[in-house]
Formats: C-alpha cells, structure tokens, sequence
C-alpha cells in the first residue's frame, strides 16, 4: 500500500491535493524540468542578486553551520556522506575537510564537473535513483532537493535503501508553516512551478517516521517577522519572534536532522 494518499484539499481545490496519511500537500501545477547551468547563474541571480558561485562563501558558511550541527549529534564521527543535489560542491568540499568520505550526485554536467576537476570529489552526473553498488552511508544530505521530486515515495524508499542502520538524514526544504504561507495570494503568485511537495514540520515528521526515522533536530533557516500578519508579528511577542519561531519550527524554510532508527 502506497504511503502517500491524495484527496483535494477543500480550501484550494485547483492548486493543492493533501495526503490523508501524512498531511503534506501536493501542488497540482507543478511541472518537470531540466537543470542546466543557467539554473546555478540567471536563475539564481534573479532570486538572490549574484549567482550561485559568487554566492560561494555563503554557501561555504552555510555549510560548516550545518556539518557543526552533525558533528555535535553524531558525536564527532568520520563519516560516509551523501549529498543528493550536491550542485558544484561546496558543502562536500567542507564536509571532506572535516574528515568525512564523501560522495555526490548532481544532474548538472558543468556543475559535476567543477565538483570533480576544481575540487577533487567524487560527483556523479547522473541520478543518484540509478546508483545500485551495495555499499551504504551514514549521512545522506538533501538541501531543497527533495520538493523538486514528482515520485516523492520513491525517491524516498531509495533515499533510506541507501541510508544505513542509525545513519543521519540532514534535510533542508520550504515550508507551508510560516509567515509566507498566510498571505495565499502572494504564495500561489510566487510558488516555484518545478515544486510538487509541500511540507510542514508536522507532515515531514510522519512521512519520516513511515521510514522508521526520528527528527533529532529542526529549526528554521531564517526568520522574516516583517512577514507575519498574525499575532505572532504584534508586540510584545514580535520581541520574542526567533525564540517563539524556533520552539515551534515556524519558518519559511526549515533545516533538520533525524536519524534512522535501525
């Protein structure tokens, strides 16, 4: 029996269907795409003013957030890590200086191929649902890669067939459960059309747990409180917005950590 279980959701029939199992939402007009290396310099300009390699030592920082986040769980193990999505290679390039083997997927060829000739890691080109050798990691990292999938299920039973006993999911994904979500004009507006999977803290702690995993940890990536129409955005608790945020993973985006239970 297929975990995921769709049905409109009645307040937004034309756009979304929610999963009776899970709670996370499906966006009925998302479509497939390619990603080629304008994904990484137009595209990423026009959503953050430079591209993504001018945005490198950001993302270099952003990454060494994370791997200090694993490193205090893990308690400080070398690790065999997997980067699905791992674009031109920042975040495995830090994760090898703190001692880990890595690997990663990533479809686009000219992004693949500065992770491998610039950086010196073991990139594949290829989709990683092609990978069939037995050996297993313990981490296996996803940064807004998963909503880009349509055959959420899976893209999920092959993340956790490649996962192993207690190994580590670290996973970074937009979220309906912000402030950006109350204003549905502005979200439907600007929903990105390559997004099937919409997620809530909630919905992907039971799609997790379907998986036999448990979140360890979870917070939001960023705190916009100029967003929030609500009550969360009046004084006094606006003075206390991250704290409140954090306590109840309230955020546009979120970043978590679980692990496989066995």
């Amino acid at each position: 029996m297929s975990l995921f279980q769709f049905t409109d959701l009645k307040s937004f029939p034309n756009e979304y269907q929610i999963c009776k199992n899970t709670g996370v939402l499906f966006y009925k007009k998302a479509k497939e795409r390619e990603y080629k290396d304008s994904y990484f310099m137009e595209e990423y300009k026009n959503q953050y003013n430079k591209t993504y390699y001018e945005d490198e030592p950001n993302l270099r920082s952003l990454a060494k957030k994370r791997l200090n986040y694993l490193k205090k769980i893990s308690k400080n193990q070398k690790l065999n890590l997997l980067e699905i999505g791992s674009a031109a290679g920042f975040f495995l390039d830090e994760a090898k200086k703190m001692g880990h083997n890595v690997k990663g997927f990533e479809i686009s060829p000219n992004e693949a191929n500065y992770s491998k000739e610039k950086l010196g890691l073991d990139v594949s080109s290829e989709s990683f649902l092609n990978y069939n050798e037995e050996k297993k990691f313990d981490c296996i990292a996803l940064f807004f890669v998963l909503e880009h999938f349509l055959n959420q299920e899976k893209v999920l039973e092959k993340i956790f067939s490649l996962l192993d006993k207690k190994g580590f999911l670290l996973l970074a994904i937009p979220s309906i459960h912000g402030p950006s979500f109350k204003n549905k004009k502005v979200w439907f507006e600007s929903h990105p059309t390559d997004h099937f999977f919409d997620y809530s803290p909630k919905s992907i702690k039971n799609t997790l747990h379907y998986f036999g995993t448990e979140i360890l940890f979870m917070e939001p990536m960023s705190y916009h409180p100029h967003r929030e129409k609500g009550i969360l955005g009046k004084f006094p608790l606006k003075l206390f917005y991250k704290q409140i945020a954090n306590w109840l993973g309230y955020g546009d985006t979120l970043f978590l950590i679980a692990r496989k239970r066995n």
